[in-house]
């Protein structure tokens, strides 16, 4: 596996972006044929940009890949947990029956660990995405909700940890947006302002 690293500054708080899919794992197709893999990753690569660009470089952002790769979920998270990161964000794109629209964040979570610091945290966060994302997206805000994915059982015993499903591809309005730049920009955008608002209100 190879991966780029940067030079992150002391104070950066450092997100941990897992671009879903990649190489021979295609993920989610789209009705206009666009591939989740590829929607995840532009989605990835431009919040790295638009951090540099619009936040200052305020954040110290990596991907878990970079190019049309694939990886194992358990090299994902050995990543991810070599990484140190505060934040894991693992990009998604859903798919059901044509009509089903939205955007949804999940979360791990058990009985006996729904006071934990990062169980609690992690719901903050994706509240803040979801509001983001629905004030500048014309996008519908299906909620936070608790799932046992195997990222998400790893990753949120190290710091919050969220799955974001970013859209429906199956949906024609939602993979059309996602197959302009415009769209991948501003759901970035939504993403990273998310994220910001949520570090303002724990810091």
């Amino acid at each position: 596996m190879c991966f780029i690293f940067g030079q992150g500054k002391e104070h950066q708080k450092r997100i941990i972006v897992d671009v879903g899919h990649g190489g021979k794992d295609s993920g989610a197709i789209g009705v206009n044929g666009i591939q989740e893999k590829d929607v995840v990753l532009a989605i990835g690569k431009e919040m790295i940009r638009l951090n540099k660009s619009i936040f200052g470089d305020e954040y110290d952002i990596y991907l878990t890949r970079y190019d049309d790769s694939f990886f194992t979920l358990s090299e994902r998270i050995n990543l991810a947990k070599s990484l140190r990161g505060d934040i894991f964000i693992s990009l998604h794109c859903n798919s059901f029956y044509s009509v089903a629209r939205g955007m949804e964040i999940f979360t791990f979570y058990s009985e006996s660990k729904k006071f934990d610091y990062n169980t609690r945290t992690s719901i903050s966060l994706g509240d803040e995405i979801l509001r983001e994302s629905t004030l500048n997206i014309n996008i519908e805000n299906r909620g936070m909700k608790f799932a046992n994915f195997q990222v998400l059982r790893e990753m949120i015993k190290f710091c919050p940890a969220i799955l974001i499903e970013v859209g429906f591809l199956n949906n024609p309005v939602e993979a059309a947006y996602f197959s302009e730049p415009s769209g991948i920009r501003t759901m970035a955008l939504a993403i990273l302002s998310g994220i910001s608002n949520y570090l303002k209100k724990e810091l």
